[in-house]
């Protein structure tokens, strides 16, 4: 049962990252200033492939725990948000409301960290390299904006 649950939370973090091919950088992002410490190209789908794979095992260790009905309500809403800030930044070109969902996303991914934690101590472990990665792609986001004030909107 386990192994279907996993399915499921994959195929929900697969079409949160779908947004990614629905909205990709283009050669809008490619002309931003960026910072040196910007990660390369190659690293992003491969960071969030490895990523999305811990949130789906973390989200289906939890759904098999008694009292994960926060934990569950929390995964659901983070991964809502880490599909909206693709088209709002690359798509809308609104890196200031792209910071903002950051923000959101950063809050949800935490609490979500806890509650999972508090219901499978391995669920929460698994959420934490993707708090640190959406720590980095906030960071990120902030220094495009500075880097870049004529496009900030």
């Amino acid at each position: 049962m386990i192994y279907v649950l996993f399915a499921i939370f994959l195929a929900a973090c697969f079409a949160a990252g779908s947004t990614g091919g629905l909205f990709p950088p283009g050669e809008w992002y490619a002309r931003l200033s960026k910072p040196r410490w910007t990660p390369p190209n190659w690293l992003f789908p491969v960071a969030w492939t490895t990523l999305y794979i811990c949130m789906a095992a973390a989200g289906a260790r939890a759904a098999v725990s008694e009292g994960n009905s926060l934990a569950m309500a929390l995964w659901a809403l983070q991964i809502a948000l880490n599909g909206l800030w693709t088209p709002v930044f690359f798509g809308l070109r609104r890196m200031w409301l792209g910071l903002v969902v950051l923000g959101a996303l950063w809050l949800s991914v935490a609490a979500t960290l806890v509650a999972l934690w508090q219901v499978d101590i391995w669920a929460g472990l698994l959420f934490v390299p993707y708090l640190v990665w959406v720590s980095v792609a906030a960071a990120l986001n902030l220094a495009v904006i500075r880097l870049n004030p004529q496009e900030a909107r």
